[in-house]
């Protein structure tokens, strides 16, 4: 998860259309899977676990970010959430990575380390930014390394030793216009996020597009601005 992002958004992260769409998204990708125990990579103030931790029915979670300056340990409604700078073998059932792996240099290594942590039929939720002709100053503000297609992320997994059970595109309804922003601003990047706080409305339309959207992700392989990418240690 981007600190920075949420630096910006603050306490109304949760409020915000494009985390509480993306969070949405995640849920009806792993909703099938029941999952108990998370181990969430680079989960910053762990908003996406603690998501599901609320909204998804897991029991627990394990939070790892070598940004954080102490090992510590909370409750949210009375199940654990612990977290650490680094972790050894665990039992968790689903690894999340929410927008992670463009920060790194090996990616495929990244989800190898991981995937020796974690126990066989255990699950990967990937999420990346797509698509490299929407570079921006937005991944230059975030410090992004690459962007990625469908595909290529799906490969990135595979080359790490898991095997896809399921890729799509998210954010496909306001792709045109985010694309048509980007390209016009693109001749002069400058560092910033492109992500605000924004009025009651049109958050809340947004919100709506999203929210429309969930009924046709998971088999959305066109376009958007994110690829989520469901895959399993075999």
């Amino acid at each position: 998860m981007d600190l920075k992002e949420e630096n910006i958004l603050g306490a109304a992260i949760g409020r915000h259309w494009y985390y509480r769409s993306k969070a949405a998204a995640l849920r009806r990708m792993v909703g099938t899977l029941a999952p108990q125990r998370l181990l969430d990579v680079g989960a910053g103030s762990g908003f996406f676990s603690r998501h599901l931790l609320i909204e998804g029915g897991a029991q627990s979670a394990l939070c790892v970010d070598v940004g954080y300056d102490r090992d510590r340990d909370e409750r949210l409604e009375g199940k654990p959430v612990l977290y650490r700078r680094t972790c050894g073998t665990t039992d968790c059932d689903l690894v999340l990575m929410m927008d992670v792996l463009e920060h790194v240099d090996d990616d495929v290594g990244l989800i190898r380390q991981y995937a020796a942590k974690v126990p066989s039929g255990a699950h990967f939720l990937v999420t990346v930014p797509a698509f490299r002709f929407l570079w921006s100053g937005h991944d230059v503000f975030l410090e992004h390394k690459r962007r990625y297609t469908l595909p290529e992320i799906e490969h990135t997994m595979r080359e790490a030793g898991l095997s896809v059970v399921n890729g799509a595109y998210f954010f496909g309804l306001i792709f045109p216009l985010a694309a048509a922003v980007r390209f016009a601003t693109r001749s002069a990047p400058r560092p910033r996020s492109s992500l605000s706080k924004l009025g009651a409305l049109p958050n809340g339309l947004l919100i709506g597009a999203c929210t429309a959207e969930l009924l046709f992700f998971p088999v959305n392989r066109l376009a958007g601005l994110t690829a989520f990418v469901l895959a399993r240690k075999p």
